[in-house]
């Protein structure tokens, strides 16, 4: 009885996938490991900026309506947050009218908000760039194996045009991951940014009535 072999399976892995897509595959790694390192460092520091002590807004306006302006000072520096320092500057300038006590508060909150955003961009530019990137390598992979196979004249084998179509689909699948997953991951961000802001507007507006509630006091007492 005769021995037929077995065709040998083909086996696939990440690593021998990617290095078939050629140097542009390098790129991609590359642009994966900057939006991994953004979302992370962003992730963290929105997610730490989020947290303040729900009564903290409450301590501090009863503060300045007791008229214990350095107890509530004290508060916001002890509270590592951006609504805490912008709190800290508005009691800064409770001596001064009311316009000027806002407008130092929303140039505080609008500091805050763009040290939120840093590098929001970037990761924007790889959600967009890295399928481009990927793209390339398809058209790169295609000219390869149509060059291939213009330079094998009659003896075209469809292993020649097969070959380039791998490698220009590696490079599309890599930059589409890469796209997507800086595309969701920049949204999540953003949206967790509008929350942040949203709770620093509406702390700013109890601060600021609080801030003019102890004016009318002062008034009413000097009258």
């Amino acid at each position: 009885m005769a021995f037929t072999p077995q065709p040998e399976e083909l086996s696939f892995s990440l690593i021998s996938m990617a290095a078939k897509g050629g140097w542009l595959m390098i790129v991609l790694l590359v642009l994966s490991i900057v939006a991994i390192y953004i979302f992370g460092k962003k992730w963290w520091s929105i997610n730490q900026a989020s947290k303040i002590d729900k009564n903290f807004i409450k301590d501090v306006n009863d503060y300045i309506l007791d008229g214990k302006i350095r107890s509530a000072k004290a508060l916001c520096q002890r509270s590592d947050s951006p609504i805490a320092r912008m709190i800290e500057k508005g009691i800064g300038r409770l001596d001064k009218p009311l316009s000027d006590i806002q407008t130092a508060v929303e140039n505080v909150g609008n500091l805050e908000v763009a040290r939120l955003e840093k590098n929001l961009p970037i990761l924007a530019a790889i959600a967009g760039g890295a399928p481009m990137i990927g793209f390339l390598g398809t058209v790169m992979g295609m000219v390869q194996a149509f060059f291939n196979m213009a330079q094998a004249n009659n003896n075209v084998d469809i292993s020649l045009l097969a070959g380039g179509i791998y490698t220009a689909m590696i490079t599309t699948i890599g930059g589409l991951i890469v796209g997507i997953l800086a595309y969701f991951g920049y949204n999540f961000l953003t949206a967790r940014i509008s929350g942040v802001v949203f709770k620093m507007e509406n702390s700013t507006i109890e601060f600021l009535d609080t801030v003019l509630e102890k004016k009318d006091q002062v008034e009413e007492e000097e009258l």
